[in-house]
């Protein structure tokens, strides 16, 4: 394979490490008919060991890309520079338990924004849920990022500063739902 993604998962946990997170666990689902192939590190901030916010790192790795961003690399020339047109979307979903007080979304998607930047977009949503039609809405707040890995950052091995700065700025967001969630929960 032309470009190690095992070995980027393992120097992602790594990176992630580095940056004040808490690993916990890992999987690898290899798709069978398609070879399709998703990673997945759940981990942490390590201020926040047994909750309430998880982060999930989650990489869906389609076949056909790695195929063609191969067959880009076989017909360059030997000292031209593979395109960015080729990705891999790198998903950060923070999970946190359902809510008593539901933050204003759009106060919460404004703030999120001024600490993710550009770079890593964040996505808020809600949802809610009840047990019994007689029962209070369980609100459950998803927030979302995604960052998109260019193949040829990875063929050559120029994605420190990518996942450092998208691991920093995850730390920020997952410090401010920390501060925020004992009002959110209504234990504060």
């Amino acid at each position: 394979m032309i470009v190690d993604v095992p070995g980027f998962i393992a120097e992602l946990k790594n990176h992630a490490i580095e940056h004040g997170f808490h690993v916990h666990d890992e999987r690898h689902f290899i798709e069978t008919y398609t070879m399709r192939q998703a990673f997945e590190i759940d981990l942490h901030p390590e201020s926040a060991c047994g909750g309430p916010v998880d982060l999930q790192l989650s990489l869906d790795l389609e076949p056909r890309t790695l195929m063609a961003f191969e067959d880009e690399i076989v017909m360059l020339a030997e000292d031209a520079y593979p395109s960015d047109d080729l990705t891999l979307d790198l998903l950060f979903t923070w999970q946190l338990p359902p809510l008593v007080h539901s933050p204003d979304l759009l106060v919460l998607a404004t703030d999120l924004a001024g600490i993710s930047g550009t770079e890593l977009p964040t996505q808020i949503s809600a949802m809610d849920s009840f047990t019994d039609v007689t029962d209070e809405a369980e609100r459950s707040l998803g927030v979302v990022s995604r960052l998109e890995v260019p193949l040829a950052v990875l063929f050559h091995g120029d994605e420190n500063s990518i996942i450092c700065d998208a691991l920093d700025r995850c730390c920020e967001v997952s410090e401010y739902l920390l501060n925020q969630v004992p009002a959110w929960l209504g234990s504060d």
